[in-house]
């Protein structure tokens, strides 16, 4: 390995200098390949860094983790995690590497990290490595993910190391680069806390206060205000998933950021037909994680953090709790506020009203009962109002009259509603059955399904003749026995 290698990256390691006790300096595992299968050259431009130069020899080397760049800092990070409910003491980047921050072409500092870079001592026994498919599904959720306009980390390169990995067979290896506000999760917190530090859960919020809600440290009770704001964050994030039906999956407070970010698609995936009830992944047994029950989760994490805060909050531990819980208390009314707002907008509607909260809820009741597709619903919905009014399915006719009531109260020209619909509510979506036959795909070596997958993800908005396929919910064969796994 080539240690210091020259780089357009500019490296400012703000967590490495200023956290010492939250990681382990630490080296990515050389590989045999380099071979780029994604490169985001998008991405690349807003880090500043030339793309010709990341596809060139250099740029790979640093990619696949066969070179440290001059001004990184290689750590594997330390934090704890409430996973399935249950407490981790010790997690902790097991198969990844934070390289270091770099402040980009608009100021903002970003995280580039390394995953599936090799064994760290937060193993725990595996291999440390990844597979191509994983990787490629992060890439593609999380720039499909920004595309819909939802906070994200997002995939810089997929690069093939020329390994072979033992999973369910012997698979291709594969490293993603990606790209974050920060990797400081709720489980960073959590280990802090766990060493019985207070000076450093000081520290930690203090750097995460600056890092990412700088207003919290002009407030009359900064620590406070810092919950606050995490609070807002999350109910926003989440009211953005369940609104454009996506499911983490695996919502682990070691997979909750403070930044507000969606961070680690290992079994995500989207909903097909209306059911709050969905369940993907292969390991949530319960429906702990289930799409409907994700507000509830989320405030569960934020109640995790908010108790290695009291110490900061208040030197009583019962006012301390009393302020907390008050701040906990906000989520529900924080997160319905915005998922009221993002449905209002899905529907064309420009104002609210007092029963709104019963016209959305009589809709998603009804399209559970009719198993109507998420995403697909909307569409048709706006292509009724340029129809004049084509009916939607007939179980809805009760429901559509209320709606466009509620529209032509508003009295504006339902042409311009149903192209202001459009503009929020995507065609396209991740399918997971397509998502599925791409990554098989490109595992076998053929990487053009997903480079078309991509190309339609990342624009989801627009009308695509003859790409109706990807529009398409997953047949009922496959959904019935569709499964997503951790990747690990």
């Amino acid at each position: 390995m080539s240690v210091g290698t020259a780089t357009p990256f500019r490296f400012d390691n703000s967590f490495a200098r200023e956290l010492p006790s939250l990681y382990v300096d630490w080296q990515p595992a050389a590989v045999p390949g380099d071979d780029v299968l994604v490169l985001n050259l998008d991405l690349a431009a807003e880090l500043g860094v030339d793309g010709e130069w990341l596809a060139g020899a250099e740029g790979r080397a640093v990619l696949a983790g066969n070179a440290v760049p001059e001004g990184a800092t290689p750590i594997a990070m330390a934090y704890a995690g409430h996973q399935f409910g249950g407490y981790s003491p010790r997690l902790g980047d097991g198969r990844a590497l934070l390289l270091g921050e770099v402040v980009d072409v608009d100021g903002r500092r970003r995280d580039v990290h390394l995953k599936g870079s090799g064994r760290t001592p937060f193993a725990r026994g595996g291999d440390g490595k990844a597979a191509v498919g994983p990787m490629l599904r992060e890439f593609l959720i999380g720039e499909a993910m920004h595309a819909l306009g939802v906070p994200t980390t997002r995939g810089l390169a997929v690069v093939a190391t020329g390994e072979r990995i033992v999973r369910e067979g012997m698979l291709p290896g594969a490293v993603l680069t990606r790209v974050a506000a920060s990797h400081i999760r709720v489980g960073t917190f959590e280990y802090a806390a766990r060493l019985g530090d207070d000076d450093l859960v000081h520290r930690l919020a203090d750097h995460a206060i600056a890092r990412h809600h700088p207003a919290a440290a002009g407030a009359e009770r900064p620590y406070l205000a810092f919950l606050e704001s995490v609070v807002e964050a999350q109910a926003s994030l989440v009211a953005r998933w369940m609104l454009i039906g996506f499911i983490h999956g695996v919502m682990n407070t070691d997979n909750m950021t403070i930044s507000g970010e969606t961070i680690d698609y290992g079994p995500c995936a989207f909903l097909d037909r209306y059911d709050p009830s969905t369940v993907y992944s292969s390991i949530d047994h319960a429906g702990r994680y289930a799409f409907g029950n994700q507000p509830q989760i989320a405030l569960w994490n934020l109640t995790r953090l908010a108790e290695t805060l009291l110490g900061l909050i208040d030197p009583d531990v019962d006012t301390a709790v009393a302020a907390a819980t008050e701040v906990l208390n906000t989520f529900p009314d924080r997160f319905r506020a915005h998922w009221l707002h993002g449905m209002r907008a899905k529907l064309g509607l420009d104002s609210a009203d007092e029963g709104d909260q019963a016209l959305f809820d009589d809709l998603l009741a009804a399209m559970q009962r009719e198993r109507l597709d998420h995403t697909g619903f909307f569409r048709d919905a706006a292509a009724s109002l340029r129809a004049g009014g084509a009916p939607l399915p007939p179980a809805l006719d009760e429901w559509a009259t209320r709606w466009l009531a509620r529209l032509d109260a508003e009295g504006r020209d339902r042409t311009v509603v149903a192209d202001g619909m459009d503009l929020v509510n995507p065609r396209f979506i991740p399918r997971n059955h397509v998502v599925e036959e791409a990554l098989a795909a490109s595992t076998a070596g053929d990487m053009g399904p997903f480079r078309e997958l991509l190309e339609v993800v990342t624009h989801p908005f627009d009308e695509r003749p003859g790409a109706e396929r990807y529009a398409a919910p997953a047949p009922d064969a496959f959904a019935r026995t569709f499964q997503t796994f951790c990747g690990t």
